[in-house]
């Protein structure tokens, strides 16, 4: 085995998290052997092709592999054989029966670690989110079955569609490590030119190192789902939420990141981690201390619902038969990923409610009409909005935050936008003669003369700005309600 000082890396696990740390273990110079027992995708990773969209990750990839530094493998005993530090990236999904967190793919991977021989010079590192508690249980299990092998617990903090420069350049490392061990020179070693570079290390005990993912989470979710709050209070009183997060950011205490009202957090962490963290105060005995996540939680799966009712609410309560486009279908811009994406769950309400909805996104589209075959997925974004009465942008992609209102309005049928995310440059939409609605945001209408109709005729026939007017009108008489 490579000594402390050149260590051999295995990663468990090659699903998000698993296959951006093997690949950038690459990069940072180590030999390294991923391991899953799914056969497809272990294939798919040796062939070069990353499994889901993540900015930069498939070249990095690509060249390791090409380079003889990387390797994907379905034997457990394959890591044991050709490695010493073994990363467990495998995932912890929320419990079909609670909202607590499922670790029986975390026991599964030291398992078979143990059974392929694990043992003296060994050290498992848990990446996985897990309940405060696991890392200790899984001590006392190596203790007993595998004398000799050292575990430590080192949180990762991925952020989907940066994730590269996140593992590369982290802004903090957490060690969880137990006292007299080896484990913390040994990940010293392996993060060595991060912390060279002056990413500062935070050396603790297990339980620290567990809950500093679950608690981060919880903050951020904490601090979206107020924002999201405060748009229920401003849509009562008719201010206007986003001059009020602005004036909030600018407390040094506060801060302004995470304050943009919209229809909320998704993906796979932020949705399940909070549910998790929950159940497991209530398994300590200390369930009130966390009770408030149980209002996070509900004030962020109500943004989605509201936004629904808005949308009901500019088209005149009438939503059966109404063409809707749908920007965004990701729970977040640069990602793939549909899981708990309130987008999609707002389309979805949308097409159920009888609008004949068109939903386009750059990376989620066929995430999205694999799970809703029913869905109609339009290849572009002039595809989506062809034809909309009302156009929805749910996810902050940057093509659409972008997007020339100008350029897209004589292909819309009327030409209103609910910006679902507060990523929108009101101004723009409205001198390009866009109706625009937000949540927490008094409607605003378009910042041009009327068209006047030929000949002392009508324009109600879906095409002019009387039309957008008049679901101006509407959307100030719910911020009034």
């Amino acid at each position: 085995m490579s000594g402390p000082t050149d260590p051999r890396i295995s990663v468990i696990g090659t699903g998000y998290l698993g296959t951006t740390h093997a690949v950038c273990m690459a990069e940072l110079g180590f030999e390294v052997v991923g391991v899953d027992v799914d056969a497809e995708r272990v294939r798919r990773l040796a062939a070069g092709e990353v499994p889901f969209f993540e900015p930069g990750l498939e070249a990095l990839l690509r060249k390791h592999l090409e380079a003889g530094r990387l390797s994907f493998t379905g034997s457990p005993a394959a890591a044991v054989d050709q490695a010493d530090v073994h990363f467990v990236c495998v995932g912890t999904p929320q419990r079909p029966d609670s909202g607590a967190a499922d670790v029986r793919h975390v026991d599964a991977a030291v398992s078979g670690l143990v059974t392929a021989g694990l043992g003296p010079g060994d050290l498992v590192v848990g990446k996985s989110t897990v309940p405060a508690g696991t890392a200790s249980r899984l001590a006392a299990r190596l203790a007993a079955a595998a004398p000799g092998a050292e575990l430590a617990w080192n949180p990762e903090f991925l952020r989907e569609g940066i994730a590269v420069d996140d593992t590369l350049h982290p802004d903090r490392i957490v060690l969880g490590v137990a006292p007299g061990g080896t484990a913390e020179a040994r990940l010293r070693a392996v993060y060595a030119r991060m912390t060279d570079a002056g990413t500062p290390v935070i050396v603790t005990d297990y339980a620290t190192a567990e809950l500093v993912k679950v608690a981060a989470n919880a903050f951020l979710a904490t601090k979206i789902s107020f924002v999201n709050a405060m748009a229920e209070v401003c849509d009562a009183t008719g201010a206007d939420v986003a001059e009020l997060a602005a004036a909030l950011g600018h407390d040094p205490r506060i801060g302004p990141r995470f304050l943009r009202a919209g229809i909320g957090f998704g993906g796979g962490c932020l949705p399940k981690d909070i549910r998790a963290f929950q159940a497991r105060a209530r398994e300590l005995g200390v369930g009130p201390a966390l009770g408030f996540l149980a209002e996070v939680d509900a004030v962020n799966m109500r943004a989605r619902d509201r936004a629904v009712a808005l949308a009901h609410e500019v088209l005149g309560g009438q939503p059966a038969n109404r063409a809707v486009g749908v920007l965004g279908a990701a729970f977040k811009p640069n990602s793939d990923d549909i899981r708990d994406s309130p987008a999609l769950d707002v389309a979805v309400a949308l097409r159920r409610a009888g609008c004949h909805v068109s939903v386009y996104d750059p990376a989620a589209a066929a995430n999205a009409q694999d799970r809703h075959p029913d869905l109609h997925v339009a290849g572009s974004v002039m595809g989506a909005v062809t034809g909309a009465e009302l156009l929805l942008v749910l996810t902050e992609w940057p093509e659409f935050r972008e997007l020339d209102p100008a350029l897209i309005r004589p292909h819309v049928t009327r030409p209103v936008v609910l910006d679902g995310r507060g990523a929108l440059d009101a101004r723009r939409w409205q001198e390009a003669g866009w109706a625009y609605h937000a949540l927490g945001r008094p409607a605003r209408g378009p910042l041009v003369p009327r068209e006047r109709p030929p000949s002392g005729g009508d324009l109600h026939e879906g095409t002019g700005l009387d039309l957008v007017n008049e679901a101006a009108d509407r959307g100030r008489g719910l911020q009034e309600r």
